[in-house]
């Protein structure tokens, strides 16, 4: 799953292969902007089966790639 959550942000963020690594603050790169927020959780939701609404999820729960994967990993 890591492999594809990592495809999906590089996709959303325009980043290229390899640029992007687990622990890298997608905020304060400039890569993930409130429209790329909205874009990641309907392609979260439909790619993993992960329910996740945009009004209780924090900034500070997708900040990184590692903490999206926990995030679509754990049950909510």
């Amino acid at each position: 799953m890591e492999e594809k959550v990592m495809a999906l942000l590089a996709e959303i963020c325009g980043a290229e292969d390899g640029e992007l690594t687990p622990e890298m603050d997608l905020f304060e790169m400039g890569l993930l902007d409130s429209f790329g927020v909205v874009q990641l959780l309907v392609e979260l939701e439909e790619r993993f089966g992960a329910v996740l609404d945009i009004e209780t999820v924090s900034r500070e729960e997708i900040a990184t790639p590692a903490k999206i994967i926990a995030l679509v990993g754990s049950p909510r």
